[in-house]
This record gives structure tokens, sequence and C-alpha cells, in this order.
């Protein structure tokens, strides 16, 4: 699912979701300006690569990736529907995941609006809200 010409802005808060596949092995949200510039990968991986249970975070540049972000909280449960929050400035993203912890991921690009927004991998959409 891709979304091109969306508005989220400093301040706004985007809820998203998800319901991961029986079998999933990761799934990715990206939000940014377009898929070569990305300030928010959030990429929640069962079994990636031999990395299990792991959320990692990254940025991508002028298609150039950043240095990867790892977080050790892990509340994703494959085939069960889950909601998380994320909102941010020019700074931070701030991203409350789905058992209430919060986690935090610069905001690379600097920017205070954003207007992509891309899902991929082993998951559904079940709901988007921005307010």
């Amino acid at each position: 699912m891709k979304v091109k010409d969306m508005t989220f802005k400093e301040g706004m808060e985007f809820k998203i979701r998800v319901r991961p596949d029986d079998n999933c092995n990761s799934f990715a949200i990206n939000i940014g300006h377009d898929s070569d510039n990305i300030a928010l990968h959030f990429n929640p991986r069962f079994d990636s690569g031999g990395v299990q249970n792991i959320i990692v975070c990254n940025s991508l540049s002028g298609g150039c990736w950043g240095d990867e972000q790892h977080e050790g909280s892990f509340p994703f449960v494959r085939g069960e529907e889950c909601k998380f929050y994320i909102n941010f400035n020019n700074e931070q993203f701030y991203i409350k995941l789905p058992d209430g912890s919060m986690m935090n991921f610069p905001n690379r690009l600097g920017e205070v609006k954003y207007k992509f927004f891309d899902v991929s991998g082993d998951a559904r959409i079940v709901g988007i809200k921005l307010k």
C-alpha cells in the first residue's frame, strides 16, 4: 500500500492498526517524501535473516540508508491485530508501541511535514487515521 499525497505534519498523530500474517517474517511502515527519501522506516522483524523479534528503524536519504537503530521491546504477535501511534517534530519521531511502551527515532531529514506513506511485508493494514 502506498499513499503519495497525504499530509502528516508536526504535532499530528498517526494511528496505524495492522494485522501481521500468521506466518509473518517482517513488515515495514515508511514515512517520508518519496521512496528514496524516508524519514522513518519502522520494521518489526519476527524472523528475518536469522534475527528474531526485533524492531529495526532507519532512514533513507537520496537512496542511501543511514545507521540502523534496534529496539529490544517486541510487542507484536503473528496473526493478532495491534495498533500503534506515531507523532514527530523536527528532531524526533515518537512511537507508542502496542503494549504502551514508547520508543524514539531521530528525524534525520529534519522536516516538519511528510506526504509519503508506504506499507510492505507480511501484514495487512486494518486502518489508519491522522488527527
